[in-house]
């Protein structure tokens, strides 16, 4: 009994040994294979010059989120020491390992410390500037508001993440100077603004120092960026695209602007005169400072005084609205020539917010320095993101280098009125447009035609100014009075609009000065339920006619001396169906826009010296054909 208790010990020790080999052979095999998992980094898959879903990174509960702050090169907060900008990250786990290194899709913003979404706008109670004001008198103070700091991840954060981490990238998100956990002061368009996401950029590409915590030492690396950099963003963080990409940092391989700022003076001033952005009427830029500052409380005080005071307000120039040294320093035009990134622009030709010509400068100045450009235009208001399937060629091939054949694509593409689909073009404007000139020929009720031609002799007819009448209710014949409207016959075919449209007005004011507002409208007026604003509105500007010589210094208008004021109106692209009539309307106050001076001031316009130029697809022969019965074949655009 006792030989075969020993004998069964012994196979009891021996079956235990056999399972504990199995079980070590099963870990080393699971160890093996965790391993291979984490050092073999996943494939990415393109499709069609597209990167698509990668399986491994389509798990959100999986990716890595932190947050850093990057040291960047400026002490815009006045404390002695480098402001730190205050930087979100989200990436797949996989780049842990450090074997996958990503290209990287930044947005600086901001808005990002605002508890309040930021398209809402500046809605605050007395926030704005009074706009009852008479022109060239000195504004009344207004009140400076301040919002509470939101420390939460960017609204857009997961959208944007959904979109770019699944398909192989890694969403970066900074909050700009002065906004959100960042250190430094909103400057709107100041240098550190551009200098702020430059250091982001150098920190992904290895050129910079950040950290974990705001004031403490414990360095982070971007181990897993890959060195290719892209921003995109609508509105201000579009702005900071165009400010980083200005510095010409190296890495920075693409942007996406949407609708944004390229000058804060053409934001703020038009052709010389005060003029708010649509729907904020009385911002101005200490106004937007206000709206931004949610940066340390305990340096407010210091900063308003420094910056917002002592620079925004004394230099921004509510009283005669004249270009200067501070309006030139934030305008990214000036820096264009360092700019090496690939550009994909996109904006709503109804964007009355970030108006046209923003966008149109930046892009014929980046074109004409050789630069890969594509623009995406569409007839909606502020904002709107090129397709995914555009954004996605461009992204792949400038960060990911995959030659997808982008620089062949449509170089434009626009998004005609009433339909979803976008029509290709060579260029913009239309390379078969050509410049038509008409004339200003009176009638009755201060209505009058737009005529080629230029044999009429003197003729004056006179406007009334009155803010209180909206240019919507304008061309009405009961405030015939308060305006000036010219049309052209009835269309017999569709003309097709592409540029920009230009006025000469030769005018006297009953004052030294005095607004002056033009819209070319589209006739008759459809001011029901369910019409859109390129029904009526084709599209409008502004100018000061002190500031007739130039916008960098007006002077007081002389009481019954003619001046030649000629300015452009928003860059358009639109089809004016047939059956309208185009009109030009003149007067003086925009309800909308301009500040609103006691009504009576009296406009006297010599239409000998007036003339609208049109940039027509087809010029002069296609719009003679739109306002004869003679049919053209259509041709294709």
């Amino acid at each position: 009994m006792k030989k075969l208790k020993i004998q069964n010990d012994l196979n009891l020790f021996n079956n235990m040994n056999l399972v504990l080999s199995c079980l070590s052979l099963l870990l080393l095999l699971s160890s093996t294979k965790s391993e291979a998992q984490t050092s073999i980094p996943p494939s990415l898959i393109f499709k069609n010059g597209e990167a698509q879903p990668v399986p491994e990174f389509n798990n959100p509960s999986e990716w890595i989120k932190e947050e850093v702050w990057v040291e960047t090169t400026f002490d815009s907060d006045y404390d002695g020491k480098p402001d730190r900008m205050h930087v979100f990250i989200t990436r797949p786990y996989q780049t842990d390992s450090g074997n996958l290194k990503l290209p990287v899709i930044y947005t600086s913003s901001p808005y990002y410390g605002l508890k309040i979404w930021p398209m809402l706008g500046l809605t605050g109670k007395n926030m704005n500037w009074d706009v009852r004001q008479e022109l060239g008198d000195t504004p009344k103070p207004h009140k400076h508001s301040h919002f509470n700091t939101r420390t939460k991840r960017p609204f857009i954060a997961n959208e944007t993440d959904n979109t770019w981490v699944r398909r192989g990238y890694i969403t970066v998100y900074s909050s700009s100077p002065g906004t959100g956990l960042s250190d430094g002061a909103p400057t709107i368009g100041g240098e550190n603004e551009s200098l702020a996401p430059k250091a982001v950029i150098d920190w992904l590409c290895g050129r910079a120092k950040a950290y974990k915590t705001r004031k403490g030492s414990e360095e982070v690396k971007a181990f897993w960026s890959s060195g290719k950099v892209g921003m995109t963003g609508t509105s201000y963080d579009g702005t900071l695209c165009l400010a980083a990409a200005t510095t010409g940092v190296q890495g920075l391989e693409a942007i996406i602007p949407v609708a944004p700022v390229s000058s804060f003076y053409h934001y703020y001033r038009s052709n010389g005169l005060v003029r708010s952005p649509g729907g904020y009427l009385g911002e101005d830029v200490d106004v937007l400072y206000d709206f931004i500052n949610t940066g340390d409380k305990s340096k407010r005080k210091l900063i308003n005084r420094l910056v917002r005071d002592s620079i925004l307000v004394k230099n921004e120039d509510r009283i005669t609205g004249d270009y200067n040294d501070f309006w030139s320093s934030r305008d990214y035009l000036r820096r264009i020539d360092t700019m090496k990134a690939a550009m994909l622009m996109a904006y709503a030709f109804n964007d009355w917010n970030v108006m046209t010509d923003q966008s149109i400068r930046f892009y014929q100045a980046a074109k004409e320095k050789g630069l890969p450009v594509q623009l995406y235009m569409h007839q909606g208001a502020h904002g709107g993101n090129p397709p995914l399937s555009m954004a996605n060629r461009w992204f792949t091939r400038y960060l990911h280098g995959i030659e997808n054949g982008v620089e062949k694509d449509p170089p434009v593409r626009i998004v005609r009125e009433r339909e979803w689909v976008s029509t290709p073009y060579l260029a913009y404007p239309n390379p078969d447009a050509a410049n038509v000139n008409l004339y200003l020929l009176p009638e009755a009720n201060n209505q009058g035609t737009l005529d080629f031609s230029t044999e009429h002799g003197i003729s004056l007819d006179t406007l009334e100014d009155d803010f209180r009448v909206k240019g919507k209710n304008m061309p009405e014949k009961e405030n015939s009075a308060y305006r000036l409207l010219y049309t052209t016959p009835i269309l017999k075919q569709d003309l097709h609009l592409s540029g920009t449209a230009q006025v000469r007005i030769r005018l006297s004011s009953s004052k030294p000065a005095a607004n002056l507002s033009v819209w070319l409208v589209s006739l008759p007026w459809e001011d029901e339920k369910g019409s859109r604003i390129y029904d009526n509105l084709i599209t409008r500007a502004w100018a000061d006619p002190q500031n007739h010589l130039s916008i960098n210094q007006g002077e007081p208008l002389v009481p019954g001396k003619f001046y030649d004021v000629t300015f452009n109106l928003m860059p358009d692209d639109q089809v004016i169906r047939k059956g309208q009539r185009i009109g030009l309307m003149i007067f003086s106050s925009d309800n909308e826009f301009t500040l609103r001076p006691e009504p009576g001031t009296q406009l006297i316009i010599d239409l000998s010296g007036c003339q609208l130029t049109l940039p027509l697809v087809g010029g002069a022969e296609a719009y003679r054909h739109a306002i004869s019965s003679t049919k053209k074949p259509v041709q294709e655009d």
